[in-house]
């Protein structure tokens, strides 16, 4: 059957497609609210497809597609998919491998701030993952640069570095009140990182301002690309916060007048779903379900790799207005439950 006779054929609700190439290999794995609509999209000859889209149509010679109840569904599954198949032609799901940290060396005189790819020092301050090398890198080079960070001679002397001369370096390498001002920074990086303390951001918009002033506009562009690249970053940790929180979560979300998907959410793991309908809906006996699928865990300490993309889903999805939920303390009682459910169906269905 022709590809675009098939996908004509396909439903307009949300799901996940499998594209394969000439050997049966699935090549690309995508999701959309609507798969008849998007996959539909692809094979449109336009002018707007990427190079990247225009080489993966060439290659497609069948389809599939597997629907689910809400386009939540459809990331998570989506995600899973990546991950598990590695299709050739899936970038925006990383290898773990690629996944980086920022890693504060407190063990050296002169304490670095660097990317890395592994937590292998006990010794040192870790912050992430996080998902974008070009941003964790332009965060790094913006902050070494605003503060003057860049010593090419970390081991105290009597005598300025190059970079001193080249005004990259504030002198820590000869100026011992200078090396204290340089660790002052580090602390109040690590506040950043760690809390969000806006200090570090306040210095670097009143700076962006008088460089606006001065009609130096170009030195303030490259402050406000780090800003963007910061904010990026906490975003990142408060993604990582989140999932590490250790809560079990109700959600719920409307499918239509009738129906309403259920999920509980642990960690960065949807542990029971159930599709429910307004009908025959019994919030005892849901949160009975719901109470017997809450066990009690040990909080993560830390996230691993793997788990920073269903992290970032869930928490986009809990920040969306496509669904209501509410946290089940470990205090909270069945009784609690139930009433917390009725309050949240009201208020959503």
């Amino acid at each position: 059957m022709d590809l675009k006779e098939k996908v004509k054929k396909f439903p307009s609700t949300p799901g996940v497609y499998l594209m394969k190439d000439a050997s049966g290999h699935i090549i690309y794995v995508g999701k959309s609210k609507n798969l008849k609509s998007r996959v539909s999209s692809y094979l449109i000859n336009s002018k707007s497809h990427s190079p990247k889209v225009v080489k993966l149509v060439k290659q497609i010679r069948d389809i599939e597609y597997r629907v689910t109840d809400t386009e939540f569904e459809a990331f998570l599954l989506e995600c899973q998919l990546i991950k598990e198949l590695k299709p050739h032609f899936n970038k925006l799901m990383k290898n773990p491998k690629s996944y980086i940290y920022i890693e504060i060396g407190m063990e050296k005189v002169l304490p670095t701030i660097k990317m890395t790819y592994e937590k292998n020092n006990a010794t040192n301050l870790y912050f992430g993952p996080f998902t974008s090398k070009n941003t964790v890198e332009k965060a790094i080079a913006g902050l070494k640069e605003f503060y003057q960070m860049n010593c090419n001679q970390p081991k105290k002397s009597n005598s300025p570095c190059l970079n001193y001369s080249l005004g990259m370096c504030m002198g820590t390498c000869f100026n011992p009140a200078n090396y204290q001002q340089y660790i002052t920074v580090i602390q109040r990086v690590i506040r950043l990182l760690e809390h969000g303390d806006s200090t570090i951001l306040d210095d670097m918009e009143e700076a962006m301002v008088n460089l606006s002033v001065k009609f130096d506009f170009e030195s303030a562009t490259k402050i406000r690309d780090t800003i963007n690249a910061i904010h990026s970053l906490l975003n990142k940790e408060k993604v990582i916060e989140f999932a590490k929180e250790n809560e079990f979560i109700v959600v719920m979300e409307p499918i239509d007048e009738q129906k309403f998907k259920l999920f509980l959410i642990h960690n960065t793991k949807v542990v029971y779903q159930q599709l429910l309908s307004m009908n025959d809906l019994n919030c005892s006996s849901i949160a009975s379900e719901i109470n017997n699928h809450i066990t009690i865990t040990e909080p993560l300490l830390s996230i691993q790799k793997d788990m920073i993309d269903e992290a970032q889903i869930i928490y986009s999805y809990l920040k969306s207005n496509a669904c209501k939920y509410f946290i089940i303390p470990k205090t909270m009682e069945l009784k609690d439950i139930h009433k917390a459910m009725e309050d949240v169906l009201t208020t959503s269905c």
